[in-house]
């Protein structure tokens, strides 16, 4: 017959407990402890490495977007504010702030012929006709970076992927599963048709001309109904090049 630990044996028990409870304690302390001095001496290296490095930083695209990957690993943002240390050492802050402002020159002066969603590629393009007299090249990951900033304007301008494209969207509008299907499917010629629709993805005929007649209606498609076979083409400049005619007006 077993016999029940007596009042010491609980006691001790509960102690050897409260023990093991402290040396865990101890031992996660430690550990963050050090991880903490790590990453304090990550973040002296990479801001001496910001020193040695600033030109590169501000004028090779490939090298700063290396550069923010390494930010990122040790928690360091330098587009959290435009003030402060990094803005100081490297302008960084300003620039991206600059390309936000021009970024949203351009979704406005391209919405009448988007309708508000312009490729991330033909937004670099325009980028690059507007900034030809800027020290700095202006590369996609670039222009992510000053595009999440603009969140704080509220809804639209975010980043959204269609097939293998990125389209910027600068406007409120929610674009459901079946847009985006249509507009993945558009991006091979720049346009579909009502037959293509039903063809390619296996569409009733309502719900393909409800989807197009949507998408028209909020700016996103344009109609073209002069070809001999009558059928109406809803061409999309959001999936096919726009920087061609609106160069100009930028």
């Amino acid at each position: 017959m077993r016999r029940r630990p007596g009042i010491g044996g609980l006691q001790n028990a509960a102690a050897a407990r409260d023990q093991y409870r402290l040396l865990g304690e101890n031992v996660a302390k430690l550990r963050t402890d050090v991880l903490k001095e790590q990453l304090s001496t990550f973040r002296s290296q990479l801001e001496d490495f910001a020193r040695k490095h600033k030109n590169d930083i501000r004028k090779n695209p490939a090298f700063r977007a290396q550069f923010h990957e390494m930010c990122a690993k040790v928690g360091v943002d330098p587009l959290a504010s435009n003030k402060g240390f990094w803005a100081e050492l490297l302008g960084i802050g300003d620039f991206y702030y600059e390309l936000g402002v021009q970024i949203v020159d351009i979704c406005l002066a391209t919405r009448p012929h988007n309708g508000g969603l312009i490729s991330l590629e033909d937004l670099c393009k325009l980028l690059g006709q507007r900034r030809k007299g800027a020290r700095e090249a202006v590369s996609e990951d670039d222009c992510l970076r000053a595009i999440s900033k603009l969140k704080v304007l509220g809804n639209g301008f975010e980043v959204i992927s269609v097939g293998k494209k990125k389209l910027v969207r600068s406007v409120p509008t929610e674009l459901n599963k079946d847009h985006n299907e249509i507009l993945e499917l558009a991006q091979g010629q720049g346009y579909v048709t009502v037959d293509e629709v039903q063809r390619r993805i296996s569409w009733s005929s309502g719900r393909a001309i409800d989807a197009l007649e949507t998408l028209l209606e909020e700016g996103l498609a344009m109609i073209d109904d002069g070809h001999r076979d009558g059928r109406r083409r809803y061409w999309f400049p959001c999936v096919s090049s726009v920087s061609s005619y609106v160069g100009e007006t930028l």
